[in-house]
């Protein structure tokens, strides 16, 4: 009993792991960013970075070393992160079938052609909205709408920050929102919600700001030319809109998902000449491929987790955000309290990883026991662990997004922060929304989940 007592006590030795994870990556990227290279905290993939944290995690747990690693496999094949695996592996073949298909380029150019001159920055907004949420990647977006945005405003008086600023604001509303997006995907199973609920609660917090975000970008606009745009065809956007619909109804997310590559698929064999049965699998399988880097890294987070969770350190790193809410005058069991310790951890966090998935996948375990000691619902914990982490992300002057968006532009990183406005009239409506308690949480069963002030 002593053992097992001395085994779970609270330790914040058990938390080196991660500390020297963020050293490494962190580390690596701020040295490579003072030689001036590019994407600077990507040269060291962050699955590569956690293997020494691995190792210190193993030395540093008790018992023999064939039960060490029982641990660190059982939080590996822990059963959030497999179905999250599974999920990244289809949210990937989903979205490159469906570009290789030509539907990204179909919902662009759909777009395009029914925005009003007086519209453009709104109308390029939501048409980046609507393709981050489908594709579930801001990058992708980035990439795709990007130099079609340095265009318009090249060919018009538009301010090319405002203009590629707004583009990234689009993409990280629909990172943020999107079901296939692994940002969701690792909040979500982290803290044991449905996605559609997530979905309607992330909603609700992320629509005032976009609203918002359309009137400025209106008074911004003037009238502005946006040249021929291309031709497409509407029916392969049909895979996005059914992908949403039955994501917001509640339908299984694999299915939903399968449903998607499947339909898809069927559009290009019965469309595109060159389109065939080989095609089809072989962009499943590079939609697999372009999940490599987060499932492998989900996967070592997981043991990583539980090696240090059976140590004692997520319950230090719990008491530890206890007592400094309770500085701040926070009283016991405050729901308030803990949604804001939920949020200011993943924010941080992300300032040190540059990347939103990462940042989610490392606070998921505290922010379910912050959760479950604040009262805080699932649904809501959720929301906000993908919201701050996004809104930091598309501010980050060394995040992959400011960094693809200002290399397309030619512009500087820092001189594009000021211009995403989305970002930070999302921070404060979330903030907002926890000040205020609102929305109102409700259970499923139909009764209110009290929140204690």
């Amino acid at each position: 009993m002593e053992m097992i007592d001395h085994m779970t006590s609270k330790s914040p030795l058990a938390l080196l792991p991660l500390v020297l994870f963020l050293v490494l990556f962190v580390g690596s990227g701020l040295w490579y960013q003072s030689q001036g290279v590019n994407f600077a905290f990507y040269q060291i993939s962050a699955p590569v970075a956690i293997l020494p944290a691995i190792v210190l995690a193993i030395i540093l747990a008790k018992g023999s070393l064939n039960k060490r690693i029982d641990t660190f496999i059982s939080g590996v094949g822990d059963n959030t992160i497999i179905t999250m695996v599974l999920i990244y592996l289809l949210a990937g073949a989903f979205a490159s079938v469906a570009k290789a298909v030509g539907g990204v380029d179909a919902t662009v150019n759909f777009g395009l052609s029914v925005v009003p001159p007086a519209f453009v920055l709104p109308g390029l907004f939501i048409i980046t909205a609507f393709v981050a949420t489908s594709m579930g990647t801001s990058m992708g977006t980035i990439a795709a709408i990007g130099p079609i945005a340095i265009g318009v405003a090249h060919a018009t008086d538009l301010s090319l920050l405002l203009t590629v600023g707004t583009v990234i604001g689009g993409a990280m509303f629909g990172d943020n929102l999107s079901i296939i997006s692994d940002t969701t995907i690792a909040a979500t199973r982290t803290q044991g919600c449905d996605m559609r609920d997530k979905f309607r609660m992330n909603f609700k917090i992320a629509l005032p700001a976009a609203l918002v975000t359309l009137v400025l970008l209106y008074f911004q606009s003037g009238v502005a030319h946006i040249g021929q745009v291309k031709d497409y065809e509407l029916i392969k956007v049909l895979p996005y809109v059914v992908v949403l619909t039955l994501a917001v109804l509640g339908v299984n997310v694999m299915l939903v998902l399968f449903s998607g590559i499947v339909l898809a698929g069927g559009i290009g064999l019965t469309m595109l000449p060159d389109f065939t049965v080989a095609t089809w699998a072989k962009e499943i399988y590079s939609g697999y491929t372009s999940m490599q880097e987060i499932l492998i890294l989900s996967l070592l987070i997981g043991g990583m987790g539980a090696l240090m969770k059976a140590q004692g350190g997520l319950d230090w790193l719990v008491s530890m955000i206890e007592k400094i809410s309770h500085v701040f005058g926070a009283k016991p069991g405050s729901t308030r309290a803990g949604e804001f310790s939920i949020s200011a951890s993943v924010a941080l966090t992300n300032l040190c990883t540059a990347n939103n998935t990462v940042s989610i996948l490392i606070n998921g375990s505290v922010a379910k026991d912050i959760a479950t000691r604040y009262n805080v619902d699932a649904r809501r914990s959720a929301s906000l662990l993908d919201i701050f982490s996004c809104v930091a992300q598309g501010l980050l002057p060394y995040g992959a997004q400011i960094l693809l968006a200002s290399s397309l532009a030619k512009v500087s990183p820092l001189s594009l922060i000021g211009y995403v406005q989305y970002n930070w009239l999302l921070a404060v409506a979330a903030i907002v929304s926890i000040i205020l308690a609102w929305p109102n949480v409700k259970k499923k069963n139909g009764l209110p989940l009290s929140y204690v002030k």
